[in-house]
């Protein structure tokens, strides 16, 4: 059965919170940490039981909940999420008080809220959802990893609705350590123009996205999701061939594709793998980005999948997104490609629904 995305969640350094926006107002900044733009947690999250939850945990409760309200949903058969790190800033949380108590009187709240299901354990708790509950912690395909699982199960009538995100936070001792070891720009840089940049490192970031996926089309959704493909690793002298294949599996080729959304992150070293894409196969598409945007982490690309859906929805591409002035004659069908200091690719492709 076909798979469709009916709805959207995003809370990423951009205002994306609000669905009836598409990036109409961008936030632009100049260092090499970002961080969100928090909505009012307060109208998705009762004040009391917000004051109890890492922000990872917020972002991803909220997220969701903005989704299934835009599917006119209360529930969903089953909740998949996607995160690389989980909710990182508690796990900081309870190994500083292990080491400053010497081991001794400590309270388990920050370890039981530190785990990487959390996020997916408290939307079910809102919800009072019984059903499928997975987390993937897969590094950078995090994200594609969950989106697999639930397009299987739709596919195969397992599920009718459901409820899929990628969330990250940002831990002030993780960003010291990914400093430490260069993953992370040394200078601060202007993100508007971060593909400028000739170091090599990432601007870091932050977000959750979610997204209702359904074997059902509603009438205001925004795009089919037709295939997704994991590759742990990818040689760039075979990136354009694998792509090739890829399309092919989908009765495609690359002239069927109208736009290539790509995670470029800016660090010089790492971009190369983007090249044969964007100066072979697909030189004559239309070209996006988008990490300049949200940043860098572990479920980016989540954020990725939410532009390609908007993009596919609304039938335009915002200006601040284009890697090169080429108009496509339609808007039908988008390829996602992403990578992280080369390893773990994934291609996404969605079709207008």
């Amino acid at each position: 059965m076909a798979v469709f995305i009916n709805s959207v969640g995003s809370i990423s350094s951009q205002k994306t919170f609000d669905n009836s926006e598409f990036l109409d107002e961008i936030t632009t900044y100049n260092d090499n940490v970002i961080t969100v733009i928090d909505p009012n947690y307060r109208d998705f999250i009762p004040p009391v039981a917000a004051r109890r939850m890492a922000k990872g945990i917020k972002m991803g409760v909220t997220a969701s909940k903005i989704a299934l309200n835009e599917a006119g949903l209360e529930n969903v058969d089953a909740i998949i999420t996607g995160t690389g790190m989980g909710c990182v800033q508690d796990s900081e949380k309870f190994v500083s008080t292990i080491l400053d108590n010497d081991e001794q009187y400590l309270t388990p709240t920050s370890f039981i809220q530190s785990t990487h299901n959390t996020v997916g354990g408290q939307i079910a708790l809102s919800l009072q959802c019984k059903g499928y509950n997975f987390t993937y912690v897969h590094s950078s395909v995090s994200f594609e990893s969950a989106l697999l699982d639930a397009k299987l199960q739709l596919e195969n009538k397992e599920a009718t609705h459901i409820l899929v995100g990628g969330i990250d936070e940002s831990g002030a001792h993780t960003i010291k350590v990914h400093r430490l070891i260069n993953h992370i720009k040394e200078e601060k840089v202007k993100t508007a123009s971060l593909l400028d940049s000739k170091t090599t490192g990432a601007v870091f970031g932050e977000g959750a996205n979610f997204f209702v996926l359904s074997n059902e089309k509603l009438d205001n959704g925004y795009a089919e999701l037709l295939a997704v493909s994991i590759y742990n690793t990818l040689p760039k002298e075979n990136l354009q061939e694998t792509a090739r294949a890829f399309l092919k599996e989908n009765g495609l080729c690359n002239t069927d594709v109208d736009a290539l959304i790509l995670g470029n992150n800016g660090d010089i070293e790492y971009d190369t793998f983007y090249n044969p894409l964007r100066k072979g196969l697909f030189k004559d598409t239309q070209q996006v980005y988008y990490k300049h945007l949200c940043g860098e982490f572990n479920t980016a690309s989540s954020f990725g999948m939410w532009l390609g859906a908007k993009i596919l929805n609304t039938q335009k591409i915002p200006d601040i997104v284009k890697l090169n002035d080429i108009k496509p004659s339609a808007l039908n069908k988008i390829l996602l490609y992403n990578q992280y200091r080369g390893e773990n690719h994934s291609f996404t492709l969605l079709q207008k629904c």
